[in-house]
């Protein structure tokens, strides 16, 4: 993620406090010296850090440490809340227009990840709140856009509005409007020109596009990759066309991530989403106070919790936790179990969200998502009879499944060896009474 190495900095400097009794004025300082140094290598911009670092201070020495507090944990407190102050304290939801279609004018740099973020916004908002988006493609001068647009679309089952021949993105944007209009699309998300640097051609055609199709919402997208110049990229946008909200990309690749903390407070525009990932799917509403925690080292299961209950189905659920009580859980039902947590997510990403992992431990461990895959491929290679029963698998029928998966015979043994002992630790559990009433719990949600 993002944020691994910033992380780690600031467990260094609160480690240096957990042993104290008391936090002293020299403490602080300390401490925010190395705070301070952590944020400025993160990208954050330099203002921010300053009064950042002042603010926490402050509170740290003129505050009382809570009795159930160690000092550590007194500082790690204050440095999340402010944290969460910076980024914009709660969650800033998409504007919807009380007349349709609600128009979201897509905007940003070339290559910070307008066309597909166009389309996985789209797809969030279909879930949640519209029932017909249109993309509209007004990129008319990169090479492709407009197909890569078509596909993305296609992707999603989306439409996208193009004309032909047309080389007038305001005479586009405005006829995709009339065209919503008369279809009944309730969103209409405009994939707007990006350049290689902010220039007045490109503001000049921002701005007749935003005038010709009064959007209720301009999402700037920036890539998190590109550290401060994100932040200056945020604030020469918001001047010219006073944007309503940044979309952050790429927070998930190995970048400082000082933008996510810097643009709110230099801009003072909420970031509405993070990309995550390529997949269309990878995108999330973007939640300060979670993502203080993820900085902080502290987990994120409340967004470990939304991707749990996209990925599962509730009914499966209800009918896996019927299964498990009466130790019925076959081979069947872990395959089941492994399509859904394909769905939430690399794997490293989940596990980077469960509280008290170590980013540095997590990065000496090889996590290997195609392993999940390998998996699968051996179980699906078994007859329905064989996943039932997985006792009936003998010699031959273990070639036949290598054969089947093209992986090797100690493969086969190997995932039935841990099935085996998964069967027995479900057995144990759900011969303890205060396991069976944890385990109804799995209905309302399965994880």
């Amino acid at each position: 993620m993002a944020f691994d190495n910033l992380m780690d900095k600031l467990q260094d400097a609160f480690k240096k406090l957990k042993n104290k009794g008391k936090v002293t004025e020299a403490d602080v300082k300390s401490a925010m010296r190395e705070i301070r140094m952590a944020l400025l290598e993160a990208d954050v911009n330099y203002k921010v850090v300053k009064d950042f670092t002042a603010t926490v201070s402050e509170r740290a020495i003129g505050a009382e440490i809570l009795e159930s507090l160690t000092p550590a944990q007194h500082i790690i407190k204050i440095v999340r809340e402010e944290l969460v102050k910076l980024m914009g304290e709660t969650e800033s939801k998409i504007e919807f227009s009380s007349k349709p279609p609600t128009v979201i004018m897509m905007i940003g740099l070339q290559g910070a990840g307008k066309t597909t973020t166009s389309g996985k916004i789209a797809a969030q908002l279909r879930k949640q709140k519209t029932k017909r988006p249109l993309l509209v493609a007004c990129d008319v001068y990169r090479p492709a856009a407009i197909k890569q647009l078509q596909i993305v679309g296609s992707g999603l089952d989306i439409p996208v509005f193009t004309i032909e021949g047309s080389t007038d993105p305001v005479d586009i944007a405005r006829q995709a409007i009339k065209h919503a209009e008369s279809k009944g699309n309730d969103l209409v998300i405009i994939d707007t020109a990006g350049r290689l640097h902010v220039n007045e051609e490109l503001m000049e055609e921002l701005q007749n596009i935003k005038q010709a199709v009064d959007p209720k919402e301009i999402l700037l997208v920036v890539d998190s990759m590109t550290g401060q110049d994100a932040v200056n990229v945020a604030e020469s946008f918001n001047q010219q066309l006073d944007i309503t909200g940044v979309v952050l990309t790429k927070l998930d690749g190995d970048t400082r991530g000082g933008a996510a903390i810097s643009v709110r407070a230099v801009t003072g525009k909420p970031i509405k989403y993070a990309g995550m990932g390529e997949k269309l799917s990878d995108l999330e509403v973007f939640h300060p106070d979670r993502m203080a925690s993820r900085i902080l080292g502290m987990g994120d299961v409340l967004t470990l919790i939304d991707k749990a209950q996209e990925a599962f189905d509730e009914k499966q659920a209800i009918e896996m936790e019927k299964r498990l009580r009466q130790n019925q859980f076959d081979l069947e039902d872990f395959l089941v179990q492994l399509s859904q947590i394909k769905n939430m997510g690399p794997l490293s990403q989940i596990i980077g969200m469960m509280p008290g992992v170590n980013a540095k431990a997590l990065n000496n461990v090889n996590i290997d998502d195609n392993q999940l895959s390998r998996t699968e491929a051996i179980i699906l290679s078994m007859t329905p009879k064989e996943r039932r029963n997985p006792g009936i698998i003998n010699a031959s029928r273990k070639q036949r499944i290598a054969n089947g998966c093209g992986m090797r015979v100690q493969d086969v043994n190997a995932l039935l060896k841990q099935f085996e002992s998964m069967q027995k630790m479900i057995k144990q559990m759900t011969g303890n009474k205060a396991m069976k009433r944890k385990l109804k719990n799995l209905g309302k949600f399965p994880f």
